[in-house]
């Protein structure tokens, strides 16, 4: 049986939690794109915060209903002192004050754009609304914690009234009114065809008028006092707890530490890194997030030396591929897991150690892998860009991007995670 909950807690002063979700519902897409605005202003650091959301006027417009400009009409303007009864009024001309939503007027004034505040849980909210990690699918069954979804079974008698089917509890009433008056009105139809015919022949001894109209009157009695409608008619939809596969991901976050990384494109990798753990911590509750850090070595390292240890050294990109092939095949069989895979480095590797990546990648890594993202935080293409080229050209889990500038994190993020079909 489906229970529902209803939250009767009181809003809070001068609020109307009622009335504010339709007016976020009303103007989803326009509050998404301010969210998408407001991300440009602010650093990582400050990305779970609240936000002032700031809406056109025009967006918030109400349809209205007026007179058009054809027609003859007669108005009546108090104070007149230029005119009199008779007098033909020229039409305005076009460009004349607007109404609600219109920019400053010939004498500077003007209607302000409509500015509210969104809270921290909205702003991620509508943040992260249209992003998902791509082909994602359900792989086993979890028998500690299972998943479940509601399926539809059929009806029974016994529910809540928000499950009520009116119809087949209608059906049901009919039903029951047919089957227990079934054998009254077959008795009352032979009734009435007696009455008719004797009617028809005239007085007789002895009458059986009389007889014949009591006992129909007693059986349409009869089929009045069957209920129109009884309890045991009542039908209600029913819904049963069937598990469902558990969506398992295991995210691999392969950054490049060398000495060729600089300052600035360590802090824009370890931004798009943040931008990444802060996604699927809050859309995605079986994740696992694997972190590994690599130089001429590769390292698995907690989320705490991913993001602040100062470790450095030369560069040899395929230890970290090779770590993560390992650790798939330790950990992480991919009949039960979704892998993932982002990687950040500036692209400066050794030549021979690129071409060893794009083969770690086609004949290992992406069999295994759902999706694989490569962000180079590097305007010059390097030896590894070129290999990853070739590798994203004939495999459709692949993707490369290149991010110049900390205003690039969040457009490249977006890019490589939005949803099928979002524009």
């Amino acid at each position: 049986m489906l229970q529902q909950v209803i939250d009767r807690r009181l809003a809070g002063k001068n609020k109307s939690i009622g009335n504010r979700e339709r007016f976020l519902r009303r103007f989803r897409g326009q509050i998404r794109e301010a969210v998408r605005r407001a991300v440009d202003g602010r650093s990582i650091a400050d990305m779970e915060q609240g936000q002032d959301i700031t809406l056109p006027r025009r967006d918030m417009s109400e349809p209205v209903i007026s007179h058009g400009t054809g027609g003859v009409r007669e108005t009546v303007h108090p104070g007149n002192r230029e005119y009199v009864r008779g007098d033909r009024i020229d039409r305005p001309q076009g460009g004349g004050a607007g109404g609600a939503g219109d920019g400053a007027s010939a004498d500077g004034q003007g209607e302000d754009d409509f500015v509210f505040r969104i809270t921290r849980e909205e702003f991620m909210q509508y943040f992260f609304d249209d992003l998902a990690l791509p082909n994602l699918i359900r792989t086993q069954l979890l028998p500690d914690a299972p998943e479940w979804k509601y399926n539809r079974a059929g009806f029974v008698s016994e529910g809540t009234p928000t499950n009520l089917h009116v119809v087949r509890s209608m059906r049901v009433a009919l039903s029951r009114r047919i089957a227990l008056g079934g054998d009254d009105r077959a008795r009352l139809r032979e009734l009435e065809a007696e009455l008719a015919t004797a009617l028809a022949e005239g007085p007789a001894v002895p009458d059986p008028i009389p007889a014949l109209e009591l006992e129909i009157a007693a059986l349409r009695g009869e089929t009045r006092r069957i209920p129109f409608f009884d309890p045991f008619d009542l039908r209600y939809r029913n819904r049963i707890k069937v598990p469902v596969p558990t969506a398992k991901a295991a995210m691999f976050c392969l950054m490049d530490v060398s000495g060729s990384m600089d300052e600035a494109r360590k802090d824009i990798a370890k931004r798009f890194f943040i931008l990444l753990y802060m996604f699927l911590r809050r859309h995605y509750e079986r994740t696992d997030v694997i972190f590994i850090r690599h130089h001429t070595q590769a390292s698995e390292v907690s989320e705490e030396e991913f993001f602040q240890s100062t470790e450095t050294g030369g560069t040899v990109v395929s230890s970290a591929l090779t770590l993560m092939h390992q650790i798939i095949e330790a950990r992480y069989p991919p009949s039960e897991w979704n892998i993932y895979g982002a990687q950040a480095s500036d692209g400066d590797n050794w030549h021979h150690d690129s071409s060893k990546c794009r083969e770690l990648l086609t004949s290992k890594l992406l069999p295994l892998s759902r999706y694989f993202a490569y962000v180079q935080v590097a305007e010059e293409d390097q030896n590894l860009w070129n290999e990853y080229s070739e590798v994203a050209a004939g495999h459709s889990n692949f993707a490369i991007r290149k991010i110049r500038a900390v205003s690039d994190i969040y457009p490249v993020f977006r890019d490589l995670f939005k949803k099928a079909g979002a524009v």
